[in-house]
């Protein structure tokens, strides 16, 4: 065990995970937002020979705080009397996050201040004297502004061997006398442009716009980029293995790998650029002023401004999204977030939309577009369902507007496409493997066709299962359930087993449709359940799949000639619904004036 705890804590987005990075080698989610660390991440690491353990702990703005964030590292400092307080703060924070410190100090707590962002803060005509501050405290205070890696560990370690117990009897105005000047006051011109909504929001949407364009449109860089690697597995890797002479290991490098991972890995250059524009927007500090702007609008849908960065990261994985909405103020609008984010489509839906989109269509990118709009409109309609009475409170700090450092964005996109390649490499690659053998097997183990193998046997009844449109075959069964491990298996098993999508364009858009909302991932099953338990997961996973299969089917039975009927039947049912709610209303406001005519 080590010998040393150090405690990173400070306000939200004042950069402890960056310096836990750090302290520790260690490749913990940082970004230019609020709610970025919602748990308590730990790792062991050494300096000098002593072993130390770093933990880094969600922001928090008082030790009487009610958010979620604020209980957890509350809770966390009273269980963890033993560790080394690091206080992390932003100079231009400083004013209003060193009486927590100082609070934490006369708790008997041993601690050292972390400055960080000293030149943002400067070039905006604030005024800092570290070394008096240091002084007054009476501990050692580190401005980490020019130090990188090696640097800043040894710097830290020197600063924190006089780190100090008990504050001083100093207020923190006292403190800052005469050492501090603040920022100047009111907005820049570009945050002015940014905090206006009818500038941001089209922004936003403008953005939006290009990022789908550069992704998907044939012939810019996510779409050529994308037939490269299928040539690369397709042609050169496929020929290659052409010339293998048993058939059994050939259908095994074939069908069992390159076909499948091919039918994945082609669609990374795309991944990239999403991630990339996602990157960028985080470090910008543009998504807190989206949040800002937007908050009135998710409000109506009993949300508020700060689920825009939970529901924009379920762009890039519903997982980690999930985990995210621990950073929310409220149990009850993190669990309608929770019930949202499965239709946000995720980065390894994306495979699946292109394979089944470019089956009937020469160019997809309009299907994809209209994919994720529809995803985007079932998020936000299952808000509104479960919308409460009350309007959600909203508070929020806006995070400082700043070019992302290409250094830092570059890291992130490499980390971000790491994790998706090892994710290719392990579970997806395993899941192909064991698809290959058993549909290449049957179960005296003789090679065979795959309608003779013991795939075929064990899922046989699953035929039936989208048979309502026009897909009666247990391999696309096989291959939407196997999206339940990981939504990259989908498009792999339609590589596997015929190449692209045989069936026609009602059944193509039924089956994205029904892959659009179905239950997400296990390992998003699992995120929800760390934050709402495993019962309810498991129900919320259960609800999503089967309304997603009955959605599926009405969906072909209207592209099949059925709105004929739906559509009238729509329209006629408009008036029922608004003056039947109005009724209700009626009803209800009578109730609620005269409350003893209920008794008679």
């Amino acid at each position: 065990m080590a010998d040393l705890k150090l405690l990173l804590v400070g306000y939200p987005n004042a950069g402890k995970s960056t310096l836990f990075n750090a302290l520790t080698g260690g490749h913990a989610k940082v970004g230019n937002w609020h709610g970025v660390t919602v748990g308590a991440l730990e790792k062991e690491s050494e300096f000098s020979g002593e072993a130390f353990t770093a933990v880094d702990l969600p922001g928090v703005y008082s030790l009487a705080g009610m958010s979620m964030e604020e209980k957890y590292t509350r809770d966390y400092l009273f269980s963890h009397g033993e560790g080394t307080v690091v206080f992390v703060s932003e100079c231009g924070g400083i004013e209003r996050s060193l009486a927590l410190f100082l609070a934490l100090l006369r708790k008997g707590r041993t601690g050292m201040l972390v400055l960080t962002k000293k030149k943002l803060f400067e070039r905006a005509g604030g005024k800092l004297n570290a070394e008096e501050l240091e002084k007054r405290l009476g501990a050692p205070v580190l401005v980490t502004e020019g130090l990188r890696g090696g640097r800043l560990k040894e710097a830290f370690f020197r600063k924190l061997r006089s780190a100090a117990k008990n504050a001083p009897a100093i207020s923190a105005e006292d403190a800052l006398k005469d050492i501090y000047a603040p920022v100047r006051e009111g907005l820049s011109r570009a945050d002015r442009l940014l905090c206006n909504g009818f500038f941001c929001v089209p922004l936003f949407l403008a953005l939006l716009l290009f990022t789908f364009f550069l992704t998907f449109a044939p012939g810019l860089p996510g779409d050529a980029l994308k037939s490269g690697i299928e040539w690369l597995f397709g042609d050169l890797f496929a020929g290659w293995a052409e010339g293998i002479p048993s058939p059994v290991a050939r259908g095994f490098v074939t069908d069992g790998i390159l076909s499948g991972l091919g039918g994945v890995l082609c669609f990374l250059p795309q991944i990239a650029i999403l991630f990339l524009i996602l990157t960028i927007m985080e470090e910008s500090g543009f998504l807190s002023r989206l949040a800002m702007l937007s908050d009135p609008f998710f409000a109506k849908l009993g949300l508020n401004g700060r689920a825009v960065f939970s529901l924009l990261m379920g762009f890039g994985c519903t997982a980690a999204a999930m985990l995210t909405t621990r950073g929310l103020d409220d149990r009850k609008i993190q669990r309608r977030v929770l019930l949202c984010l499965p239709y946000i489509p995720c980065s390894a839906k994306l495979p699946v939309f292109l394979t089944l989109g470019a089956s009937f269509f020469s160019n997809p990118f309009w299907a994809v577009v209209a994919l994720y709009a529809l995803g985007v409109a079932f998020s936000a309609l299952a808000a509104l369902l479960l919308r409460g009475e009350q309007n959600p409170s909203f508070v929020m700090e806006l995070a400082p507007l700043q070019l992302p450092s290409p250094l830092f964005t570059l890291k992130s996109l490499l980390f971000q496409l790491k994790q998706f390649i090892i994710k290719v490499a392990t579970v997806v690659l395993a899941f192909f493997l064991l698809s290959w053998l058993l549909s290449s097997f049957d179960f005296s183990f003789r090679f065979c066709s795959i309608e003779e193998s013991m795939l075929a046997k064990l899922c046989g009844g699953l035929k039936f299962l989208f048979a309502p449109i026009g897909m009666g075959d247990w391999k696309i069964a096989y291959a939407a359930l196997s999206g339940l491990i990981a939504k990259e298996n989908v498009a792999g098993a339609l590589a596997m087993f015929y190449g692209g999508f045989p069936y026609s364009a009602a059944s193509g858009f039924a089956f994205a449709f029904f892959l659009l909302l179905c239950s997400p991932c296990v390992s998003a099953i699992a995120a929800c359940a760390r934050e709402t338990g495993w019962k309810r997961a498991l129900c919320y996973a259960a609800f999503q799949t089967g309304s997603a299969l009955l959605a599926s089917y009405l969906v072909y039975f209207v592209l099949s000639g059925g709105a004929v009927f739906v559509v009238p039947a729509g329209i006629a049912a408009v008036p029922l619904v608004i003056f039947g709610k109005k009724i209700i209303e009626r009803i209800r406001r009578k109730r609620g004036n005269h409350p003893e005519k209920l008794h008679g």
